[in-house]
């Protein structure tokens, strides 16, 4: 069985810099990608809020950097997938997808979180043309323009009040015929001049030729009164939710009703010692990259100060 002082889980900001640290501390990291090799960021056109790139960096090219930077230092990184883990045992004991079995003294995990999008095959043709999970990562590029937000809780409101500072217009497409946000949430959504609710409403798909153009909304989906019609817009958030990828380990750490792993204090340590958590699998409120990468950059000082206690 092959054997690493460091083994990262996922290949995101937060994985990659993980990495980046480990490899300079002489840790010899193993970093198995996962699903989305480059986490994320990889499904977003023009990033512009990453320090050191003036005039903004494409999302692959910006994960290609980091991922090189890691392999230029020496850090050993496949693709594959963490399908099994022992970690009541030590060293711990990782299974890939093609069930190759790693020990590792240290485990830091950097698997991310899924969006969750509404399903219609639309989202997934205009995928970077239009459609975004990441208001703030992308609603500088909407400037003047009219967009949608798709969601009614804390999030969606977040996203719609960010967005109506940039666009024209701002419609926030809310399923029920309420907001589930907090009570201060709702009353700014509804004092933005430039925010119109529609509620009770269902996107069922979106239309445009080169990008979004606009789309297709229900009203009172299943009624007697059920109506059918367009509207255009020019960007299309979904704020449903994301669901953190942390199933094969929440037997071994904390994690929220949600899934997102809980660290403890201001550290990257999970409740099992040599187990670290960072970027979006464990950060519920930021989601941005520079915040990942910084998590990152934290749980490998970690492990490495970790294996030093263990190895006095």
């Amino acid at each position: 069985m092959e054997h690493t002082k460091c083994l990262i889980v996922g290949s995101g900001p937060a994985g990659y810099t993980a990495a980046i640290y480990a490899t300079r501390a002489n840790l010899k990291p193993i970093v198995i990608c996962g699903i989305q090799i480059g986490g994320q960021l990889t499904q977003t056109t023009t990033v512009e809020n990453f320090p050191g790139y003036p005039n903004g960096v494409d999302g692959n090219q910006m994960m290609m950097e980091m991922r090189q930077q890691a392999e230029n230092l020496g850090a050993d990184i496949r693709s594959g997938v963490i399908v099994k883990a022992d970690l009541d045992q030590h060293p711990f004991v990782l299974t890939t997808d093609e069930g190759t079995e790693i020990s590792a003294d240290t485990v830091i995990i950097a698997t991310g979180a899924t969006a969750k999008y509404l399903g219609l095959p639309d989202e997934e043709k205009y995928k970077g043309q239009g459609v975004s999970a990441c208001a703030t990562c992308d609603g500088f590029f909407y400037r003047k323009k009219v967009c949608a937000v798709v969601g009614g809780g804390d999030t969606a409101c977040e996203d719609a009040l960010y967005l109506s500072h940039l666009c024209k217009k701002v419609y926030l497409v809310v399923r029920k015929p309420f907001l589930r946000a907090s009570k201060v949430m709702q009353d700014r959504v509804r004092n933005a001049e430039n925010i119109e609710i529609l509620f009770e409403h269902n996107a069922t798909g979106l239309y445009g030729e080169y990008g979004v153009e606009g789309m297709h909304l229900v009203h009172r989906k299943g009624e007697a009164d059920e109506r059918h019609y367009d509207l255009p817009v020019d960007g299309f958030f979904l704020a449903i939710g994301h669901k953190p990828n942390s199933e094969v380990f929440a037997k071994w750490v904390d994690v929220d009703e949600i899934g997102y792993i809980r660290t403890i204090g201001n550290t990257q340590a999970t409740r099992t010692q040599g187990v670290f958590a960072a970027g979006d699998v464990c950060d519920p409120v930021y989601r941005q990259a520079i915040v990942a990468a910084g998590s990152g950059c934290k749980a490998a000082l970690e492990a490495e100060r970790y294996l030093q206690v263990q190895q006095k």
